[in-house]
């Protein structure tokens, strides 16, 4: 059993040490983009479709620069244009070649991009392809010693691997078009209804599986004080050795480490790394499934006596016959989606195992009292905002994001993500949020219908409801700053923690409940033999 708790611990820093809500931007950011007049425009995304021969090829992603005129945001609209190379190659000077109304490709460097620009311009190039010295999107922006600028065509910029595809084709005499548009996100996608839905309903689920237990303990322990046997009481120590419950210190430390965690990720970011993640999830996730299959099955009659049966398993202690027979299967699925983990559907796996992991470590992890919950959200708080923003003053990038992102390593992202592809978004991508934006919320909301069932109050008098709607209106706030930042990774619990945490506080202060749920965080019971009945 301290086995289980040891493991249990060192999973529940792994998967708190993200915690970030994105909709899967892929351009990288830049610190240096001033706007003034001619150098103002937002940038976007340019979908970059290409004909070579006159068969269509590949499409293509770039970015828009500040200067220039506004994209199309409708293929149809697009104009299909010629590419020409530009000779020589970074367009720094007049071109040797003639154009009429071409597309020009030029090299990144020796010159501003707004020369390049003009340059193309007076050559009477209809738009700009520049191609990037590195395999990655790159902000475009004006000098900051340039007088106004007037430049009437647009400017894309390519990743490196996309100019010398482009490029090689050209050089092979092969006639090559591309059109350029931007095609514009929608206000609201569905993929960010079903992960608030996913978010929410883990939570009321984990919430009424933890409060039937803490009332089944509760009941446990007054039969305990009434009949005072060796029996019980070695039962209750069991019960109890099988629960996390987290203390002052703890909080603070769990963040701490998370942090940890989360800078060993950034640096060590690589295919190997994201592989050693994806073993430790699913380890967690076959944990996870497998507690919350033994414990839906065990509901049943007919799979109940498998449940209340143990037999000796080297290393592992006790095991029911039920978690043996579940066992195979949790491996199975974990192991099939590990192998498959890269396929358009994969991500489906990647939510069960991660809905079942957050269950079960919002069961075996208790917050005693709101004094550790309010900790806990408190540093929290500034960790989720340290890592997304500030972050950046020391490292030059998100790390959040960078890590979410799964930069450097080859893979979409790493593990410890529930994920839904954005369905209408032209750009693709997913929609994400890191089980941390669920897990400590959810021990906070948790530990409310626990109280809530030991004290015998009604759903609408007791705090759960109040919780619960807090957190969903908290998530609801990250999601519309999320699309009024064009998609950019928000920190969750910067919306989360004020919602959920403001109305606990200022509803037991308001009822006069605030110093038993601050410290005690349970009513006393008067009577050992009083039975506990379920909130309607």
């Amino acid at each position: 059993m301290n086995l289980r708790r040891g493991v249990w611990v060192v999973v529940g820093v792994l998967v708190l040490s993200l915690s970030l809500s994105s909709a899967g931007d892929i351009v990288h950011h830049d610190n240096i983009a001033p706007k003034r007049p001619g150098c103002e425009n937002n940038f976007v995304l340019v979908k970059v479709p290409t004909w070579v021969n006159g068969v269509e090829d590949s499409e293509y992603v770039g970015v828009g620069a500040r200067f220039g005129p506004t994209l199309e945001s409708k293929e149809k609209h697009a104009t299909n244009m010629r590419v020409v190379l530009a000779d020589p190659p970074d367009c720094c000077s007049t071109p040797n070649n003639k154009l009429s109304q071409d597309v020009i490709l030029v090299h990144r460097g020796n010159c501003s991009f707004t020369r390049k620009a003009n340059i193309a311009e007076a050559a009477n190039a209809s738009a700009i392809l520049i191609i990037n010295n590195r395999t990655e999107l790159f902000k475009m922006v004006c000098e900051d010693d340039e007088p106004d600028v007037e430049i009437g065509i647009p400017a894309v910029m390519l990743p490196q691997d996309v100019g010398a595809i482009l490029e090689n084709d050209l050089m092979n005499k092969s006639k090559v078009s591309v059109q350029l548009y931007s095609p514009l996100r929608p206000v609201v996608d569905i993929a960010e209804v079903f992960l608030w839905l996913m978010a929410v309903g883990t939570i009321i689920f984990a919430s009424y599986w933890s409060a039937w237990s803490a009332r089944e303990a509760a009941i446990e322990h007054d039969k305990l004080l009434k009949d005072a046997s060796d029996d019980s009481l070695h039962m209750e120590v069991d019960r109890s050795n099988a629960l996390v419950e987290i203390s002052t210190t703890a909080a603070v430390l769990f963040v701490v480490i998370a942090s940890c965690f989360l800078v060993m990720f950034y640096k060590l970011m690589s295919f190997w790394f994201v592989e050693i993640l994806v073993v430790l999830f699913c380890i967690g996730g076959i944990e996870g499934l497998q507690t919350c299959l033994v414990t839906l099955l065990s509901c049943f009659r007919r799979f109940k006596r498998a449940g209340e049966s143990y037999v000796k398993v080297p290393f592992f202690g006790a095991v029911s016959y039920l978690t043996l027979a579940v066992a195979p299967f949790c491996i199975a699925f974990a192991v099939v989606w590990a192998v498959y983990r890269r396929v358009s559907f994969a991500w489906i796996g990647q939510d069960i195992l991660g809905i079942a992991l957050i269950i079960t470590v919002l069961q075996i992890v208790r917050v005693p009292n709101l004094k550790v919950g309010t900790i806990l959200l408190s540093c929290a708080f500034l960790y989720d905002i340290f890592w997304v923003f500030v972050s950046k003053w020391w490292f030059h990038e998100s790390v959040m994001i960078v890590v979410a992102r799964g930069d450097k390593s080859g893979e979409d992202g790493i593990p410890m993500l529930l994920k839904i592809p954005r369905l209408f978004d032209p750009w693709g991508g997913y929609s994400i949020i890191g089980f941390g934006d669920i897990i400590i919320p959810g021990l906070v909301v948790a530990f409310s219908l626990r109280y809530d069932w030991l004290a015998n109050k009604k759903l609408r008098a007791g705090y759960f409801v109040w919780a619960m709607t807090a957190y969903g209106l908290g998530l609801l706030i990250t999601y519309v700053a999320l699309n009024l930042m064009d998609g950019h990774g928000q920190p969750a619990l910067l919306y989360i923690v004020p919602f959920t945490l403001g109305t606990l506080l200022t509803l037991a202060q308001m009822r006069g409940d605030l110093k038993v749920l601050w410290t005690r965080g349970e009513p006393e019971r008067p009577c050992p033999h009083v039975h506990l009945q379920p909130s309607q």
